[in-house]
């Protein structure tokens, strides 16, 4: 993993991450968003048979499985179908002609443009594309599990919410890439969630030279621990304070030039199945619901027990 891009160090970073980028450019996703949305419907498909059965739904389980298919086929051009056949999520391999993650980081290798920096070796090919799994599946996952929670404790938030997905998307039209961002509710509701359960609860970062703070000096190679969870429950966000927030605080996919580099990505896959399953379902809490939720720490942000809300289709009268 020492050739990961979270694990690089320098110019060895700055090599990494110049090459890396334009997996992320907004073209790409642009690219890839028709892959995910396939998976958002089989999300639909999925939970609309688990509805049936009447009983509550075990969130991260399914919405792990969704993760699952949009990392593994964005990432190495396999379709896969772990919401179904959690046993098995390698059913059959993508086409020849390929958009993913993979295969742009092969092309970057064959690239003849490969000035100032030298295409990724096979090795660090190998260390990106199982850290777009580690990081991605997980930190996605949970996310969109605390979302959920917290959308199903604060009903008033999830009508409103679903209003506007219903209004921008009427008769539940189809999503699309850009729409995603014109949603400005959708973004608060993701963004506070994030600011509540940011799932890296804390940064770490090396200081580079020495730095003196409020006079207190920081040696160069101090090793310096951002509490990101702690900030964020910090008075300051109350709403009384609203207009003297400092938004350096709010850091969920951290800042500067190593933030997180699959954040746009993680949020248009975020964003995109939540759309799809509000326009379909209304989410709320059951007796199996931890309310409070207890939260373990290690090594992300995690609740004690797993979140189980019960579901209900929008399409039943009344609802």
């Amino acid at each position: 993993m020492q050739k990961a891009l979270f694990a690089a160090r320098d110019e060895e970073w700055k090599r990494l991450r110049v090459l890396l980028s334009p997996v992320f450019s907004s073209g790409k996703l642009k690219e890839m968003f028709p892959i995910i949305n396939q998976y958002g419907d089989a999300l639909v498909k999925y939970l609309s048979q688990e509805v049936k059965k009447g009983k509550p739904v075990t969130v991260k389980e399914m919405l792990g499985s969704y993760n699952m298919d949009v990392i593994v086929s964005t990432s190495f051009g396999v379709n896969v179908n772990s919401l179904n056949n959690p046993q098995d999520p390698f059913v059959k391999k993508a086409k020849k002609h390929r958009i993913d993650f993979l295969q742009l980081m092969i092309d970057s290798q064959n690239s003849q443009d490969k000035e100032p920096y030298q295409g990724l070796s096979d090795l660090e090919i190998a260390a990106q594309s199982i850290i777009f799994i580690l990081a991605g599946y997980d930190t996605t996952s949970s996310t969109l599990s605390f979302i959920m929670y917290v959308l199903a404790t604060h009903p008033d938030v999830q009508k409103k919410l679903q209003q506007e997905i219903d209004e921008t998307l009427p008769n539940k039209a189809p999503v699309t890439y850009d729409v995603l961002f014109e949603m400005k509710y959708l973004d608060m509701v993701v963004n506070e969630t994030l600011r509540l359960y940011p799932i890296v609860e804390r940064i770490v970062r090396v200081c580079k030279k020495d730095v003196e703070l409020n006079g207190v000096l920081i040696p160069k190679g101090t090793i310096v621990a951002i509490p990101t969870y702690s900030l964020h429950q910090n008075s300051t966000f109350s709403k009384k304070n609203k207009d003297s927030i400092n938004p350096y605080i709010y850091m969920p996919f951290g800042n500067g030039p190593r933030n997180c580099i699959g954040m746009r990505f993680a949020l248009m896959n975020m964003k995109l199945a939540l759309i799809r399953l509000l326009q379909n379902f209304s989410f709320h809490p059951c007796k199996e619901t931890q309310i409070p939720l207890k939260l373990s720490k290690t090594p992300f942000l995690q609740p004690e027990k797993p979140i189980v809300l019960k579901v209900v289709s929008r399409d039943e009268p009344g609802k």
